[in-house]
């Protein structure tokens, strides 16, 4: 493949997606960039920015070059509330923001789109308007029929993925199951090899509990489930260590041999990611027929429209998303 498309989503309009969907089209990639949304907000916000970037209809029947710095191609879908106000979300374009997912997801199935990359969502205004919403990692698995969705976050210091997303930390441990730890896992290798090109991948998994358990004294999960399911599959071939504890699964030491860290929940292995890469890492969904990543952070009402967002995670996505592509 010499020049993927790419489907963009800017995600909730009063938020920073469509300033840092701007601020990324100032840079040359090697693709052909397409988002997917109105206009008129793209148009709004790059005078409000003081930014110059040509606005291109989306012609599906032509020719797939790379877009030139400083041009976005649009596919218009119109807002129901085009007057959009930065940082004041309007509850009734929320259907327009499911609407821009599906439409990414569907391109990618039919071939017309290579990959897609999605701008932060605000899941409270998605709420607000009636769907069922947790978060793009489920919505698009579901969408795409996918039943073992993972949610992996990438950057130069490491590869994290999550057993359990977002859920109340009183209710992580009683989802961390043998099938679903069996069924990360599983995803985790195939995709470091489909995806990544990582013929024999090293997987670390992380322990539940403080020192994994320490033998049963701080928890049973370790040996009711963890251990178990390592042992199943490392007789099946898999390259995996662990249970590994959560405050030295990311040490220089245990990062050198690993290609990726399983992490039971959020906020046991992003923090750390994040605190060597935060606006420069990107989440990947791995367990999907198609290629999908997003930003890493949320829409950031205050710095919508100020110049102040940082673009760095969706060129990183971006840019990942032509890597897998291609």
């Amino acid at each position: 493949m010499t020049c993927p498309r790419v489907a963009l989503t800017m995600g909730e309009p009063a938020g920073i997606g469509p300033d840092i969907l701007l601020a990324g089209a100032l840079n040359q990639v090697w693709a052909q960039r397409v988002v997917i949304g109105d206009p008129v907000v793209l148009e709004a916000r790059a005078r409000m920015l003081g930014m110059e970037v040509e606005l291109i209809q989306y012609d599906p029947d032509a020719p797939i070059r790379p877009c030139k710095a400083g041009q976005l191609l649009y596919l218009h879908q119109p807002l129901a509330v085009p007057a959009v106000k930065p940082g004041t979300p309007a509850p009734r374009n929320s259907d327009c923001v499911v609407s821009a997912i599906e439409r990414a997801a569907d391109g990618c199935m039919s071939g017309e789109f290579h990959a897609m990359v999605t701008g932060p969502v605000s899941k409270s205004a998605i709420a607000a308007a009636g769907h069922k919403f947790t978060g793009h990692t489920e919505y698009i698995a579901n969408y795409c029929g996918s039943l073992s969705p993972v949610m992996m976050l990438v950057n130069d210091f490491a590869r994290v993925a999550l057993v359990t997303t977002h859920l109340p930390l009183n209710q992580v441990a009683g989802c961390i199951t043998r099938p679903r730890l069996r069924d990360v896992i599983r995803v985790v290798a195939d995709d470091m090899q489909a995806k990544f090109d990582i013929a024999e991948p090293r997987l670390l998994v992380c322990g539940i509990n403080p020192h994994a358990g320490e033998g049963g004294l701080l928890g049973m999960e370790e040996n009711e489930i963890v251990i178990p399911v390592i042992d199943e599959l490392k007789a099946e071939g898999l390259d995996l260590a662990g249970p590994v504890p959560a405050d030295t699964a990311f040490t220089a030491a245990s990062l050198e041999n690993t290609d990726a860290v399983i992490s039971m929940y959020h906020d046991q292995g992003l923090p750390v990611l994040k605190s060597h890469g935060f606006g420069n890492t990107v989440n990947v969904t791995l367990g999907l027929p198609i290629i999908r990543t997003s930003v890493d952070h949320g829409t950031a009402f205050d710095l919508a429209g100020t110049g102040r967002a940082d673009a760095g995670s969706m060129c990183a996505a971006v840019d990942l998303a032509i890597h897998l592509a291609r």
